[in-house]
């Protein structure tokens, strides 16, 4: 099978290109110059790359390559879509046509530009599937009866928030909201929530957006966010199961059990 991916940055786009050639799959990467890391060039049968807002230069690409699917493979800054992008004609004229421009309108406007050139996007985590988090305890620590109160309330604030796609974490410390993620990110926002509690501990509780498809934005954990939850006295990680990716996640539970951290899957659903 033959697919395009675009790549943004992290973990996620290698380990999808690594999985893609042991499955003989093949794969051309067209990597975002500003977010993509050069890895992709040796996994990938061939490399292209573009700057952020060069639509016209994605669809001449998956047309030379006679690309059909095409999956979104690692994040894009949300400060860069917002700040940094600089917009062909194509992309200027899905742009002024938007209502709002946070993530959901973007890139949904994207893919219908995409499909009118007959060029669809796949699931995100088609070649991931094994590295979704599955349900319940995930580490060798259990929740306490607190994380689990804040647990709880952090999914019914992060089920609002994922409402108006804005961000898909929130920090909780003691039934109290202390940082929502915008475009800052999760590690910056955990930064800030830090600042504001004086030591004591937050946890971070992490939700898909209310949306049927994996096409984009799909939310994604892994070693560097145990690193920053140990730096921020974060103790409790909960993500939702069968929608966010695990990455290096031998690693990733080595280091949370090192530190106590406990990991949980949810539903999704408040509780």
């Amino acid at each position: 099978m033959k697919y395009g991916m675009i790549a943004g940055n992290g973990r996620f786009p290698v380990l999808a290109l690594e999985t893609a050639r042991q499955l003989g799959h093949e794969v051309v990467a067209i990597g975002i110059q500003e977010e993509a890391s050069r890895e992709i060039e040796a996994l990938a049968a061939r490399t292209y790359w573009i700057s952020l807002g060069a639509l016209s230069r994605l669809i001449e690409i998956c047309k030379s390559e006679g690309i059909t699917e095409l999956m979104m493979c690692g994040q894009v800054k949300h400060t860069k879509i917002f700040s940094s992008i600089r917009p062909d004609w194509r992309l200027f004229k899905l742009l002024t046509s938007l209502r709002t421009r946070n993530t959901d309108a973007l890139i949904g406007g994207v893919a219908k530009v995409l499909a009118d050139e007959g060029i669809h996007l796949a699931d995100s985590t088609l070649l991931l599937k094994p590295l979704l988090a599955g349900a319940g305890v995930l580490s060798r620590r259990k929740p306490d009866d607190e994380e689990e109160r804040d647990m709880r309330y952090g999914l019914r604030v992060g089920n609002a928030l994922a409402g108006f796609d804005v961000g898909q974490s929130v920090a909780i410390c003691e039934r109290a909201c202390v940082a929502l993620e915008a475009m800052e990110g999760t590690d910056a926002m955990l930064r800030r929530a830090a600042s504001l509690v004086n030591g004591r501990p937050l946890r971070l509780i992490k939700v898909a957006r209310r949306r049927e498809h994996l096409l984009f934005d799909v939310p994604v954990a892994g070693p560097e966010t145990i690193r920053v939850m140990r730096e921020t006295n974060t103790t409790l990680l909960a993500v939702e199961a069968g929608r966010t990716l695990l990455l290096d996640r031998d690693e990733m539970m080595e280091l949370a059990n090192e530190a106590g951290i406990a990991i949980v899957g949810h539903s999704g659903e408040e509780q």
